[in-house]
């Protein structure tokens, strides 16, 4: 069989990845204080205006003026830093944070099964919602991850190194990639369509920008072998991309969930990640998911592998949990069950297991939340990352 599949990611400096990097650090600036609180943080971003909003609870004196200056600092450090430009870090920001939910807070705090019995300390924590989150894993890259958004989040990521180090100074913040992969029998053979859409200065040249961005940011990062075959490069496909960001476009959080997750290549349960703490299993769930599918695959028992767990609102344990290893599989679907069914998927397991009380979350904001060996969900041995 041949099919081509494409994924896309973003830089840091696109809309709606500084809005999850201020919905982020947020939840860093939250868990740093208090290592039980709990956030829901929305941002959304405009030219001359940010609003972050949601809930919190916490035990930690964390106001409206520490809120204001951990979202100034995530917008410099996304590269929105020149207080002559439209928007920068001295835009106005309005902080409107209220208090969780009790209703929400006392099904977290004493899980269903706590209040029906249970001594379990496990099952104290109760899920902070339904929903259902998926994980994946595949053999075709080391990392375990689909090639095509691996691929475009290396691109990414090199783009705005390029910017940041000087080495391309007419680049700006915002900027995304996408990568079309050819496959054959289910591996990928060969990239077959490049596309970098980066923002830059006035003065720069579209001729100029496709030779700079072929040598030094795809060259890097895309083996000789994967380009042996005529590969179409665009470079700002509508002529000019000068006007970008928050400037030109509105950012919220969690609006790049396929971006975050696996470009398209598995399900996707709805439910974003970024702003959220560990207590919500859009977040945990997801993680728990991923860790557990990466395990399977990299066992050898299939060569792909996708779990959806559900959770109800308030409850320790899932409310189902599905594998799917799409015919690959290569053990007795007994083992395969077996193997995933040790992970322990209750939050409060997930958090212990990954050490998820942590200020960890701001890195996750931008290149994706899977394939990366710094975090640990992405260690098999399921330990925490420093």
């Amino acid at each position: 069989m041949h099919w081509y599949f494409t994924s896309e990611s973003v830089t840091e400096g696109h809309p709606d990845k500084v809005a999850d990097r201020i919905s982020d650090s947020v939840v860093d600036l939250v868990l740093g204080l208090d290592p039980r609180g709990r956030v829901a943080c929305e941002t959304l971003v405009t030219p001359d205006r940010v609003f972050v909003a949601g809930e919190i609870g916490t035990s930690a004196d964390v106001d409206s003026t520490a809120i204001e200056a951990v979202a100034r600092s995530a917008i410099a450090a996304a590269g929105y830093d020149d207080p002559s430009a439209s928007f920068s870090d001295n835009v106005p920001i309005e902080v409107l944070i209220g208090p969780q939910s009790q209703d929400i807070a006392g099904g977290v705090a004493e899980s269903w099964e706590w209040r029906h019995g249970s001594r379990d300390p496990l099952d104290k924590v109760g899920a902070g919602d339904q929903g259902i989150m998926f994980g994946y894993a595949s053999n075709e890259t080391d990392e375990l991850m689909p090639a095509p958004i691996l691929y475009a989040h290396r691109l990414a990521r090199r783009l705005a190194e390029v910017r940041k180090t000087g080495k391309l100074a007419y680049l700006r913040p915002d900027g995304k990639t996408q990568v079309t992969m050819e496959y054959h029998d289910g591996r990928p053979i060969g990239v077959k369509r490049l596309l970098i859409s980066a923002q830059h200065a006035p003065d720069v040249s579209l001729e100029e920008m496709e030779q700079d961005l072929w040598n030094l940011v795809v060259d890097p990062i895309v083996e000789p072998h994967l380009r042996a075959g005529d590969v179409e490069f665009l470079v700002n496909p509508s002529g000019r991309f000068v006007s970008g960001g928050p400037e030109a476009d509105t950012g919220l959080t969690g609006r790049k969930i396929i971006v975050d997750t696996y470009g398209g290549a598995a399900h996707h349960g709805g439910g974003c990640f970024s702003g959220k703490d560990a207590t919500k299993v859009d977040r945990s769930g997801a993680y728990a998911a991923r860790h557990a599918a990466k395990a399977v695959v990299a066992a050898g028992l299939a060569d792909r592998c996708e779990l959806q767990i559900s959770y109800a609102i308030g409850r320790a344990r899932p409310f189902s949990i599905r594998i799917e290893t799409f015919g690959t599989e290569h053990a007795p679907f007994e083992e395969i069950e077996k193997a995933v069914l040790r992970h322990d998927f209750r939050p409060e397991a997930i958090m212990e297991r990954f050490d998820l009380r942590r200020p960890i979350y701001t890195p996750t904001s931008a290149y994706g939340h899977f394939g990366r060996p710094e975090f640990p969900w992405e260690e098999l041995d399921g330990g925490s990352a420093s």
